[in-house]
């Protein structure tokens, strides 16, 4: 496809990020999170996962474990099962021996999160996820054969934001994501009920054994199958689909006293302050929104998307970033264009083109060059000119627009979460600050990264990666031999919470003791 015109340039320049822009805000990004760690209160949230069950002894983690990922859109149920880590594969013949999976996925059934399940009272909703638990160990129960009088220990993923005292329970804080639940509400006693009643008699009871946040849960689904070394090894989990959030571990000193967790595991030889521990830092949330203010990168578009969502001024991270937004971002800035800069009549456009998300995310992530020959005919058929007044027309370049305000909304996203990677890598202690001595001893550091958008949103993963790339050159320079790897690990939410089952059972043998903080 041609370059863009030197209209949609000069109206794309607000969302126009390079290098040097980036890497200012990735420097402003970590004064900001080292700041959040130490006195926010709703961002920066300690998950009680330490090394010492993040990075347990893998003999240890056997069997099949219940699990449930509760997230914006969806809900799922299955059973995780988990071998012990085999051998490195020998040699027959020239090939290498086939060794089964460490992690399989079992009974696994999904359901979408209906509207009215989301804007009813919280009864409705956990009744429902409880009837969906119940229909899965019902066939667990029949196929692993499952003695029902005896408590199912249960692993939780919940997509939104909570407070943690400790690995099994949980208080909600506000959901967003058009969840109308209000906060303050015990997440493990409201599954547990919502089971008790939905449960016919004969299925056993469940028991909550751990809680994470969806972040949370994809690092430990990564540490679990990335096949660390001494030059390979796990460091953050990335959610980028329709939300947008991070996990990473940070010293207990990093954080409030206020967040430390009432005990904390900690291993032979170990300063309790030193001791690391998972880190949900919901990032997107408003704390985040300063060096964006800063260097320029809220546009008049953002703030329009921004006043009409249910809470005005709640996560504008994610409005630039996640799959909720980027879609309804490229309908307002389509309409400002054809409006403001063409002179087209509001009132003349396709009528599904002036609804409120209209114009889906899912639709812009495929509006690509590759596709160029038929960009034309799919806008119509998306948006059809009959629906607006006989004078309307699409055009060759206005589909040429559109696709190149698909691309600026990826790439300035591209840009913030690889910025706000590396404040977070830098502020863990695995990448070196500015001005450090040059790294002598390679390695890996990946970042186990899911949701659709950062994988189909046009380049959003591979301009990601090279942002990534081009900052740790800046910083480190061109020999460095640190590298930061976007590495798939999907389905992190369900696995990472069967994962914690087992992991949690482990926690006490592989630690010294378990010191109680006050």
């Amino acid at each position: 496809m041609a370059s863009p015109t030197p209209s949609i340039q000069d109206f794309l320049e607000p969302l126009h990020v390079d290098l040097e822009k980036v890497h200012l805000l990735s420097q402003s990004f970590l004064r900001t999170f080292e700041k959040l760690a130490l006195e926010s209160q709703n961002m920066f949230l300690p998950t009680p996962v330490t090394e010492s069950i993040l990075r347990p002894a893998h003999q240890g983690r056997q069997g099949c474990h219940l699990a449930i990922d509760i997230g914006g859109t969806n809900l799922r149920v299955g059973f995780v099962e988990l071998r012990p880590k085999e051998p490195a594969a020998t040699q027959v013949d020239g090939h290498a021996d086939d060794t089964p999976e460490r992690m399989q996925r079992r009974m696994e059934k999904s359901w979408p999160i209906d509207d009215h399940l989301k804007n009813e009272n919280s009864d409705r909703l956990f009744l429902w996820i409880g009837k969906c638990i119940a229909e899965v160990v019902l066939d667990g129960c029949k196929e692993l054969h499952l003695p029902v009088d005896r408590e199912i220990p249960l692993g939780v993923t919940f997509s939104f934001p909570m407070v943690q005292h400790s690995l099994s329970e949980a208080t909600l804080m506000t959901m967003g994501k058009g969840f109308a639940i209000s906060s303050n509400l015990n997440l493990g006693a409201r599954l547990l009920d919502g089971y008790n009643r939905a449960k016919s008699p004969e299925l056993p009871p469940i028991r909550v054994e751990a809680i994470a946040n969806d972040s949370v849960s994809t690092l430990v689904s990564f540490v679990f199958t990335y096949d660390e070394s001494n030059t390979k090894r796990g460091t953050m989990g990335l959610i980028l689909g329709t939300g947008c959030n991070a996990t990473i571990p940070l010293k207990l000193s990093q954080l409030h006293p206020s967040k430390r967790p009432q005990q904390v595991p900690v291993g032979a030889g170990e300063v309790i302050d030193d001791v690391k521990i998972t880190i949900n830092t919901e990032w997107s949330i408003n704390g985040s929104a300063p060096p964006l203010r800063e260097l320029g990168l809220m546009s008049r578009w953002d703030k329009v998307l921004d006043s009409q969502n249910e809470s005005p001024g709640f996560q504008p991270l994610e409005y630039m970033t996640a799959g909720r937004y980027l879609g309804e971002l490229g309908r307002i800035m389509l309409v400002d264009y054809m409006t403001s800069n063409l002179g087209i009549v509001a009132g003349t456009l396709p009528a599904k083109l002036l609804q409120r998300h209209g114009l889906t995310t899912t639709f812009l992530s495929h509006f690509r060059p590759l596709e160029s020959p038929d960009l034309l005919s799919r806008l119509k058929t998306e948006f059809p000119e009959s629906s607006g007044s006989a004078a309307f027309k699409w055009t060759e370049d206005l589909a040429a627009a559109l696709y190149h305000i698909a691309k600026a909304i990826e790439v300035r996203a591209a840009g913030i979460v690889a910025a706000a990677t590396l404040a977070l890598l830098t502020l863990a202690g695995d990448v070196p600050p500015d001005g450090s001595p040059a790294v002598v001893q390679a390695c890996k550091l990946g970042v186990g990264y899911t949701g659709g958008c950062i994988v189909h949103f046009q380049d959003y993963l591979s301009d990601c990666q090279q942002f990534l790339d081009q900052l740790l050159e800046k910083r480190l320079g061109n020999e460095s031999l640190l590298e930061v790897i976007l590495s798939p690990c999907h389905d992190g939410g369900i696995t990472g919470a069967g994962i914690l089952v087992a992991a949690a059972a482990l926690s006490t043998q592989n630690c010294a003791t378990v010191i109680e903080v006050e």
